[in-house]
């Protein structure tokens, strides 16, 4: 009877958007151009700010490592949904799960404090510049981004355990595309509360914490830049942030709006989309953005291409 309740016998079936069969074959196609144009931008990202040395600073090496975030981040999960939605076979394995699963913690922790390190970094450079690269070294750059990996991975290591531990009495079916945590919590057919009381303490850490200091660093820079007196001063000092400004407010927009939804079936299918957006989407316009708003990104685009 242990041996049939075992979860790690089985294989997981993603729901998905199964009950709409007719969607499947448009969210392929849409998902398979996404994901493409998200892997291709994001490694152009990569390879430009190693390549160029007018993109050896701070605010490149982070943003180099978010790119490599992101295309983590979707890689995760998006190959695996394509197969899924491809055909009739809806299944994925159990270390397949446990993979997902570590993937998306570790990797959605890390991006949210990252982000924030990417907030200090532009509050340095807006509200103290002639001091910008004393405070920003390469060794303070080196130990903050260690912090957002250290961090995001933490929270993948006790959560992961914890989440795929959980008794499910036989139970397979996970009513999402990916094998994500709340939708794995819900199949306990145990009291689960402990195991989401931690997962809030997590949050509160990983997600609210890092939006805080956001919040913050932009109050800051918001009260710098109103204290230019030039209007090209002020322009500059804007497109510096609004870049960086764009990406936060995609992806803890998504973020938030999907978690203060109710638990009903509408808004589960919402989760679903909502959670395509900021685990595709997002991804995907990061490198638009960085690339459409950065004149010195777009220069060493076009040095690469040969064009300059």
């Amino acid at each position: 009877m242990e041996k049939a309740n075992d979860s790690s016998e089985y294989a997981f079936i993603l729901v998905g958007f199964s009950d709409r069969p007719k969607l499947e074959m448009v969210l392929f196609i849409v998902n398979f151009i996404l994901y493409s144009v998200a892997v291709l931008g994001n490694s152009t990202i990569i390879l430009l700010c190693v390549l160029d040395p007018r993109l050896h600073t701070p605010m490149y090496f982070f943003l180099a490592n978010l790119s490599f975030l992101d295309l983590c981040f979707s890689t995760s999960c998006i190959p695996q949904m394509l197969v899924n939605l491809w055909g009739p076979d809806k299944t994925i394995s159990y270390a397949g799960c446990v993979v997902q699963l570590f993937s998306f913690l570790s990797v959605g922790g890390i991006e949210c404090i990252l982000l924030a390190v990417m907030a200090y970094d532009r509050y340095v450079a807006i509200c103290k510049p002639l001091h910008y690269l004393v405070i920003m070294h390469p060794q303070l750059c080196l130990r903050l981004v260690a912090v957002s990996w250290g961090s995001g991975l933490v929270n993948a290591i006790v959560m992961s355990p914890l989440t795929m531990t959980l008794p499910r009495c036989g139970r397979r079916r996970v009513n999402h595309f990916l094998c994500e945590m709340p939708a794995l919590i819900k199949m306990a057919c145990v009291d689960a509360r402990p195991v989401e009381m931690l997962a809030f303490t997590f949050a509160i850490l990983i997600v609210l914490l890092p939006l805080t200091l956001i919040l913050v660093s932009y109050g800051y820079i918001a009260a710098a830049v109103l204290r230019i007196k030039s209007a090209a001063g002020r322009r500059k000092a804007f497109n510096t942030c609004s870049s960086h400004l764009t990406v936060v407010s995609l992806f803890y927009g998504s973020i938030i709006y999907m978690y203060m939804q109710p638990g009903n079936s509408s808004s589960q299918d919402q989760g679903k989309f909502l959670t395509l957006f900021y685990n595709l989407v997002t991804p995907m316009l990061n490198p638009l953005i960085y690339t459409l708003r950065n004149k010195e990104v777009k220069g060493a685009l076009k040095k690469v291409l040969g064009r300059q």
